[in-house]
């Protein structure tokens, strides 16, 4: 399963794509303005980080707008995933994209129909947010898995994201449902990192050396 960053803060994306397990970054219209940079300004900064897919999100709510905006997006490279809203309008603004040879991602997929109208609309990705309804007591692991199977049964191609992950067990869960990839905010992916046994281990590790006496 590929690993995604969701950010559109540069510094973090910089601090993990050194860790050189990044695939890939998605961004929304919310993260850009929590982060106050303009899509002009964050495209500057993250040319030289990330050669793989990056998905930047339409504001607009009407397929012609969605597709114009889309093309204005595509310019800032042709590693750009036009991020589009799973409604009818949305649906139409993918296929209108693909015919122009524009990869979409589908976001705010909350159930296994929707995912499945976004694949056959044409759909490069489907970004079921499985943090979200875990909130509102569904089961996001579960949606996953429903996707994957219904996607593997048709032969579709459609890559899975599972996004909105709340904390490293989602990513666990997403990988195990058969999910192509996640994106996983900053926060998150430094929990995956790290754990108390493997601190616990690399003290005692310290201590022995130190008390040997020996040298590299």
């Amino acid at each position: 399963m590929e690993l995604y960053l969701d950010t559109a803060v540069m510094e973090e994306i910089r601090e993990i794509a050194s860790w050189g397990i990044l695939s890939g970054v998605t961004t929304n219209p919310s993260l850009l303005a929590k982060a106050g940079v303009s899509v002009a300004d964050f495209m500057k900064g993250i040319e030289s980080l990330i050669p793989g897919p990056l998905s930047l999100e339409v504001t607009a709510e009407d397929a012609e707008t969605m597709v114009a905006q889309g093309l204005k997006l595509r310019e800032y490279g042709e590693n750009v995933v036009i991020k589009l809203p799973l409604t009818a309008e949305g649906l139409k603004a993918c296929g209108r994209l693909k015919e122009k040879g524009i990869p979409a991602n589908l976001t705010l997929v909350f159930s296994a129909n929707q995912a499945l109208l976004a694949a056959r609309a044409g759909a490069a990705y489907v970004s079921p947010f499985i943090g979200r309804l875990n909130d509102n007591g569904a089961e996001g692991a579960l949606l996953i898995q429903e996707i994957r199977a219904i996607f593997d049964r048709y032969g579709l191609k459609t890559k899975i994201i599972a996004a909105s992950v709340r904390s490293p067990r989602d990513v666990t869960e997403a990988a195990l449902g058969g999910a192509d990839i996640a994106t996983i905010p900053y926060a998150v992916m430094k929990k995956m990192v790290a754990h108390p046994l493997t601190d616990d281990g690399l003290r005692r590790f310290r201590t022995d050396w130190e008390n040997s006496g020996l040298s590299l």
